[in-house]
């Protein structure tokens, strides 16, 4: 690949910069309990865009990224990316981060701009010019659930998550489903961001003779919950939905054999593309970059599916490109993904933790 084609600035940056670029907001998490997968999902972004670029540009504009620090309340990162997007600074917007920032964002937007959003989400919140690229609980983790039904016995589950929007819809999910498959739910909790004593959910979890835990923890909590976990002694079988190589690694690795993540993709899937991604991936950032993981892979596609939609549509005008959202491709390391109703209908794989490695099985 070539050398660097796409420049990266901060907002301030991009309001005293004009220029002929097709700028796209870059939403992340710098900062906060996601803090941990920003850099990577800045990475996957910026070759995403090289490879944009190399191929003409978008509209037949260069792409510059505008780096907005989705990691902050949810308020305040929505007034600076609708900011951006009211003073014409920004043309199109992309990125991964929570749910209560998502919906602040796409309020504040108001459609003015098309927003293509990367992780796994909770479902519904469609709006104009919002576009979903990620999985919905069902999709993400009912087969998680029913892998450790059938192969671990898990009647009785523990559900553990952040107290906000994605970990309530997914609890909900899950328990409808573990209804419909004889299951029950033993204990839940919704703990707020930046816990860090969970000895009394430790006791409340033996109390409650779980066989096992459906963890919506996030970023850094997850992986404190996780550490907390293995420093009890405790070896319940753990489905999360928000695992990734960059959590692992925090964790420092499980050995248990009964940590698994659910996501739509992980650096070990042995797929032309996938292995192809790896490549131009170290090629681009280095050995030592941060680690492949879905986070950042999601930001990966969603600069694809912007200058997919922009390509077909001939334009970034919301009501155009709304009107051909449906039936776009891409083809990304998790294989070809069209969006229909504005979303991607993909099943998550299931990993289990080996090491610091997650090893897919199913």
């Amino acid at each position: 690949m070539a050398d660097a084609v796409t420049p990266v600035m901060e907002p301030l940056e991009a309001r005293l910069l004009r220029s002929a670029a097709l700028r796209v907001g870059l939403v992340v998490p710098l900062s906060g309990v996601l803090g941990l997968v920003g850099p990577c999902a800045v990475n996957c972004a910026i070759l995403a865009a090289d490879e944009v670029n190399l191929a003409g540009g978008m509209l037949g504009r260069p792409v510059e990224l505008v780096l907005v620090d989705g990691g902050g309340p949810a308020a305040r990162v929505a007034a600076e990316v609708a900011e951006l997007a009211a003073g014409g600074v920004i043309d199109a917007v992309a990125g991964t981060h929570g749910s209560d920032v998502r919906i602040a964002v796409v309020r504040a937007l108001a459609g003015r701009v098309p927003f293509v959003y990367a992780p796994p989400y909770e479902g519904g919140g469609h709006a104009p010019g919002v576009y979903f690229l990620g999985e919905t609980p069902g999709r993400q983790l009912r087969p998680g659930l029913d892998w450790l039904i059938d192969r671990r016995r898990a009647r009785r589950w523990f559900l553990l998550g952040n107290d906000y929007v994605w970990p309530r819809l997914v609890h909900e999910t899950a328990r409808r489903h573990l209804r419909s498959r004889g299951a029950e739910v033993a204990g839940e909790r919704l703990v707020p961001y930046g816990v860090r004593d969970f000895a009394p959910i430790l006791a409340e979890l033996a109390a409650c003779r779980a066989d096992a835990l459906l963890v919506s923890l996030i970023g850094s909590d997850l992986v404190s919950f996780n550490r907390a976990f293995a420093e009890a002694g405790l070896s319940h079988p753990r489905l999360c939905g928000a695992l990734e190589e960059h959590g692992l690694l925090g964790i420092g690795g499980d050995a248990t054999g009964e940590l698994y993540g659910a996501m739509g993709y992980f650096a070990s899937l042995v797929t032309d593309e996938s292995l192809s991604l790896g490549e131009r991936y170290v090629r681009r950032f280095g050995p030592d970059a941060p680690l492949l993981n879905g986070h950042g892979q999601g930001c990966y596609e969603a600069v694809l599916m912007l200058a997919a939609l922009a390509s077909r549509a001939g334009t970034l005008a919301v009501p155009a490109v709304d009107a051909v959202a449906d039936g776009t491709s891409v083809v990304t390391a998790r294989g070809r993904l069209t969006l229909l109703n504005r979303g991607v209908r993909r099943q998550a794989h299931l990993g289990r933790a080996d090491g610091l490695d997650f090893d897919i099985v199913r």
